[in-house]
């Protein structure tokens, strides 16, 4: 399966009722559209709602590093490029970009570790081979984008 290098999600809209006391698109919304965008990306490899209700299995967020690089308004529109930087039997990491739909510029970013879950037994199991099929296929498309300066990014106050 052929996937694009990187994964680019669909248009999304900032709602209003997204917009903070200080007019501009409030910090916990940025993580609703990068859940969203990222729901696209893994229902392309076959991790979707589908999914979880056949194969009784999901994934859960392991670790996740925010950047915010320039604020959004309430009439702007995004998209999200994703980018998967590695892959094991039961992990994906991968990063994601929010532009700015029409501009493109980059508003923020988030840096990101899932776990593939038996919801049964509500512990980590490997990928089934076609997914972890697909994970590769995508791996291997994006293998060739350069690393965003974000990726491993270590928080503090940077000292002079």
């Amino acid at each position: 399966m052929a996937f694009p290098a990187p994964f680019v999600s669909s248009v999304h809209k900032i709602e209003d009722q997204w917009i903070d006391y200080n007019g501009h698109f409030n910090m916990a919304y940025y993580n609703v559209l990068f859940d969203r965008a990222g729901d696209e990306a893994f229902e392309a490899i076959g991790l979707g709602a589908d999914y979880v209700k056949r194969a009784n299995c999901s994934f859960f967020t392991l670790e996740a590093h925010v950047t915010y690089l320039r604020e959004l308004q309430a009439s702007d529109t995004v998209r999200v490029d994703i980018q998967f930087l590695d892959y094991d039997a039961k992990r994906i990491h991968y990063f994601e970009q929010m532009r700015h739909a029409v501009d493109g510029w980059i508003a923020c970013t988030t840096e990101l570790i899932v776990i593939h879950v038996d919801m049964s037994a509500r512990k980590s199991s490997p990928f089934p081979p076609d997914v972890l099929a697909n994970i590769k296929a995508m791996h291997e498309a994006h293998a060739g984008l350069p690393i965003p300066p974000q990726v491993g990014h270590r928080i503090g106050i940077q000292k002079k």
